[in-house]
């Protein structure tokens, strides 16, 4: 019996969680929005976190090698992403929640 190859296995639960995470998303009702956009902020500080750390990544000894600049340049990326995500949906969040303000005459 042969071994699944762990790239196309990872590669294939990557495939997966898109489509759970698209189903999942847009069955959410209209008032459930703003507490899944608070999760998701929250969610999207603890892959900063876990960029920041990859960028600070250093090889034995302080030397730089291709995987040290792989996961920098990896880590970088992913705290960009992140924060565009974090950004954008408290703006998202403030004008939902503005909708709920009562207009001034």
């Amino acid at each position: 019996m042969e071994a699944v190859d762990p790239t196309v296995f990872r590669l294939a639960i990557f495939v997966l969680a898109i489509f759970v995470g698209y189903y999942v998303v847009w069955s959410v009702t209209p008032a459930l929005h703003t507490p899944l956009m608070a999760v998701t902020n929250a969610i999207s500080s603890v892959i900063i976190v876990g960029a920041l750390l990859a960028v600070a990544a250093h090889g034995q000894g302080g030397e730089m090698t291709h995987n040290v600049m792989i996961s920098k340049g990896a880590g970088a990326v992913a705290a960009g992403f992140a924060a565009v995500n974090i950004f954008g949906g408290f703006l998202v969040t403030q004008r939902m929640l503005a909708m709920y303000k009562k207009k001034q005459k």
